[in-house]
């Protein structure tokens, strides 16, 4: 298992040698700062830290400014752990690039869906609208509330609320060219999050 830290820049798209025209997504993940390794005996599972761009000193709390240092980093503002990974080709402080990537690969990315704010449900959960019949006087509201005997609202009823903005996981994408010098990837297809967003990106578990 591989994974690596990145910014989601937005969305394009390139020709294959045939003509054939591909979308891609564009990610950014510049150099990623291995801040712990973490084994069974001190955490009881094995994973890397990985540290993503740089957080001004002065942002930061003294626990992440300590921890930081201990890698000989700077505060990051993005930092995630990538588990299965061989603890062996890692050391604290050391710089994962791109490069671990190559072309035809296959990853799974994960990020945070766009947010859209309070919505009914009909637009959240796909329910069936009422007759739009005049004297109907049920249009889009939420249907039933359950057992009338329970005198309550069961938990995990459908209801209107806050819509997206949720860890969302694609997975599957293939990765379509690694451009070591400018530190990007071109992944295959859309992920999750509005541009300049935050995402994992991690060999798939699938393929």
């Amino acid at each position: 298992m591989k994974g690596i830290l990145g910014k989601k820049l937005g969305m394009t798209q390139v020709f294959t040698a045939e003509g054939n025209v591909i979308p891609v997504t564009v990610i950014e993940a510049g150099s990623n700062v291995v801040l712990q390794k973490k084994d069974v005996e001190n955490d009881g599972y094995e994973a890397i830290q990985l540290g993503y761009s740089d957080k001004k000193e002065a942002r930061a709390n003294k626990p992440e400014v300590g921890h930081a240092k201990k890698a000989g980093a700077t505060p990051k503002r993005y930092v995630r752990e990538i588990r299965g990974v061989d603890l062996a080709g890692y050391e604290v402080g050391q710089e994962v690039k791109v490069d671990i990537f190559a072309e035809g690969e296959f990853v799974d990315v994960t990020g945070i869906s766009k947010g859209k704010g309070f919505q009914g449900v009909i637009k959240r959960w796909g329910q069936s609208r009422g007759p739009m019949a005049h004297g109907s006087r049920y249009h889009r509201r939420p249907g039933s509330m359950g057992s009338i005997a329970a005198n309550r609202v069961f938990k995990g009823k459908n209801l209107p609320g806050h819509m997206g903005h949720e860890t969302v996981t694609i997975q599957n994408l293939e990765v379509i060219r690694v451009d070591a010098e400018r530190n990007v990837l071109l992944v295959k297809g859309s992920i999750p999050g509005p541009k300049n967003s935050f995402v994992k990106i991690k060999q798939t578990i699938k393929k």
